[in-house]
């Protein structure tokens, strides 16, 4: 049960806190302490809860009110748009799109929700949404477990009401989750049936409310599939923020080394200090040097200078696109996805988009024109083998787990068995691990990681540079840039055209007796 779980957490966070010295007034408090302490999102969420504060102010926050149906009331809602009219008013927002996706960032982490779908996200309509209960807030540092889900999922199935009726993607997840917890199955169905004899008792309207925001709770922390996780902690702000600075680690780590019992000096760890000491002035020097990493800042600027200039051309931010064919000049800020498109197709390919192949041969094989010409190159050297092995390992990592064996079996006799129909030239090391894990496990979908790493780095190192310095990809990118040059060259003629057809238009116009 996700309570009982989020109590026995918040209570050994606060016996944590309370041993380390700290006392505090409740168990939550401590447990949001400790979020503080922890969670690099905590001042997000305390920025969040202050709107959500405002917004449920009885007088100045937004009306929430009871809707009466035919046959039903829905309780304690309020509407998209008067969400987004207070935001507006009250926050001082630029225009609606501003307000909006500000709502949709507090509605993904489960501040307020849609009563009647699945996927948090916020419209200026009539859409009912509903306040989330402070229990539930992310500011609780809530971890439920695969078994509370499991006993939510399994109470919802026991209720007979078309609002709680199961999505698909629950019901796929509630067999996954019945196959994983086939032995304690039982103690979970017993679990959910008590929570559902509760929810019987209580009232009806308090019920529906509780309902929708255990329901959204669950929306957040296993979400739609497609949908952004907001529960997920960025590792390197985590870790950013746990780690203290260099200077007072020294310091701590030190204190610690040198320090025993009774507060003498032990003369070992004089020892550690000193070595503790030569490295801090080690790296205070690697400082003076300007170096970071071992490598020179003015390398770095170099190189980050370099990579800007490199891809100017194709940022739209830094380069607007040209509009043609109707195609937005930023694909990153419109709701068009024709940009896209254009960029997938293999006729017609621009200019831009081959030059981007000489990047990298990582740039080269992302590109369906690209890898389709790389295809054509290897075919007249007599190595397509290398790049079709390649595709197939790369296919390997994505089959369904039943079919891995099979597909493994396929790419050996055709690349690497003793009768290949396409063999493929590896160095003899990688063949024996390939070898060894056949025999091993041939059912490990990374068997032919060590042969497809080999053949990667022959086609980077020896076939992707003669490839660029071929006739081939010369004169492909001299007949994309042809094409480019016709094409501006005859929208030339054509606007000279129309101009002088205007002119004479006018001229005609303006004289009625020299074209009688």
């Amino acid at each position: 049960m996700a309570y009982s779980y989020t109590r026995r957490h918040i209570k050994a966070l606060s016996e944590a806190s309370n041993s380390s010295g700290n006392n505090g007034d409740g168990s939550e408090n401590n447990a949001s302490g400790h979020c503080e302490n922890w969670n690099p999102n905590q001042i997000v969420y305390n920025k969040m809860e202050q709107i959500i504060e405002k917004m449920q102010d009885e007088h100045t926050g937004v009306p929430v009110r009871t809707v009466k149906s035919f046959m039903s009331k829905i309780p304690s809602v309020f509407n998209g748009s008067d969400l987004i009219a207070w935001m507006i008013r009250e926050l001082e927002l630029d225009d609606q799109q501003e307000a909006l996706h500000l709502a949709n960032l507090m509605a993904s982490h489960g501040y307020f929700f849609p009563i009647d779908d699945h996927v948090l996200y916020v419209k200026a309509d009539n859409t009912f949404f509903r306040f989330q209960t402070p229990y539930f807030w992310p500011s609780n540092c809530w971890e439920p477990e695969n078994t509370d889900y499991a006993v939510y999922l399994c109470k919802r199935t026991m209720q007979n009401k078309t609002r709680l009726e199961l999505a698909d993607y629950e019901a796929e997840n509630l067999a996954r989750l019945q196959k994983m917890f086939s032995r304690k199955w039982e103690f979970i169905f017993m679990q959910a049936e008590a929570q559902a004899k509760v929810d019987k008792k209580r009232d009806k309207l308090e019920r529906k409310v509780l309902d929708s925001q255990e329901r959204a709770f669950w929306d957040v922390h296993r979400p739609v599939p497609g949908s952004v996780n907001t529960t997920e902690i960025d590792i390197k702000k985590a870790c950013r923020m746990n780690k203290p600075v260099k200077s007072s680690k020294v310091k701590i780590s030190t204190h610690l080394a040198c320090s025993v019992g009774g507060g003498r000096v032990s003369p070992i760890n004089e020892n550690e200090k000193i070595e503790i000491l030569k490295r801090e002035c080690d790296s205070l020097r690697i400082r003076l040097d300007h170096r970071i990493g071992g490598v020179k800042i003015s390398k770095i600027a170099e190189s980050y200078s370099t990579f800007y200039e490199q891809w100017a051309e194709y940022d739209p931010f830094v380069t607007p696109l040209e509009p043609s064919k109707g195609t937005p000049t930023n694909p990153w800020i419109s709701d068009s996805s024709e940009f896209w498109e254009m960029e997938r197709q293999t006729k017609d390919v621009p200019c831009r988009r081959v030059r981007r192949w000489a990047f990298s041969l990582k740039e080269l094989l992302k590109d369906a024109a690209g890898r389709e010409q790389f295809f054509k190159f290897l075919g007249k050297e007599f190595s397509a083998e290398n790049l079709k092995f390649w595709d197939a390992v790369q296919e390997l990592k994505c089959v369904h787990t039943k079919d891995v064996a099979q597909k493994v079996q396929e790419i050996w006799n055709e690349y690497l068995g003793s009768d290949a129909n396409c063999p493929i030239n590896i160095d003899s090391k990688s063949y024996e691990i390939t070898k060894r894990n056949m025999e091993s496990n041939p059912n490990n979908r990374w068997i032919f990681d060590e042969a497809a790493g080999h053949v990667y780095q022959l086609m980077k190192n020896d076939s992707y540079p003669r490839y660029l310095r071929s006739d081939m990809y010369k004169e492909y990118l001299n007949g994309t840039k042809k094409k480019t040059s016709v094409k501006g060259f005859r929208g030339v003629i054509f606007t000279a055209k129309k101009v002088s057809d205007q002119l004479a238009l006018t001229t005609n116009s303006n004289n009625p007796s020299s074209s009688t």
